[in-house]
């Protein structure tokens, strides 16, 4: 049985997308169960959870990257779209933890953060024009 989108047709960019969810997920894991300063703390929206709430929250954040390899990965289309909305909603929730975290640095470093981290989700959203048009035209 042959999968749906063999790795051949998968772009570049999209394998490099899989790897760097599934660095991002060996790397959060053992930071989220093994290294206290973080382990305490998960942030949603911009604003911190702590304590229980952070370790049991904490496992959503690896689902969403474990998702994003495996859909990356096997060249699935609707990641394209989730991946540029979870890249603007990470620079929105910096914007916000900025101005409302004590360890934030303020509206304007927030924004800064902001308009940085939108850049990968206009890109994706560019790559997924792009490769709508091919199909489409």
């Amino acid at each position: 049985m042959n999968p749906p989108n063999p790795p051949a047709s998968r772009p570049r960019w999209m394998t490099a997308m899989s790897l760097f969810c599934l660095a991002t997920l060996l790397f959060l894991i053992p930071r989220d169960l093994f290294h206290p300063p973080t382990r305490d703390v998960e942030v949603w929206l911009g604003f911190e959870l702590r304590g229980a709430a952070a370790l049991l929250t904490a496992p959503l954040h690896w689902l969403i990257f474990a998702v994003g390899a495996w859909a990356f990965w096997t060249g699935k289309r609707w990641i394209v779209p989730a991946a540029a909305a979870y890249a603007f909603y990470v620079a929105f929730s910096h914007l916000v933890w900025s101005e409302v975290s004590p360890n934030g640095n303020g509206w304007l470093v927030g924004l800064a953060q902001a308009i940085a981290l939108s850049i990968p989700g206009l890109l994706l959203l560019r790559a997924h024009r792009a490769r709508r048009d091919r199909v489409l035209g």
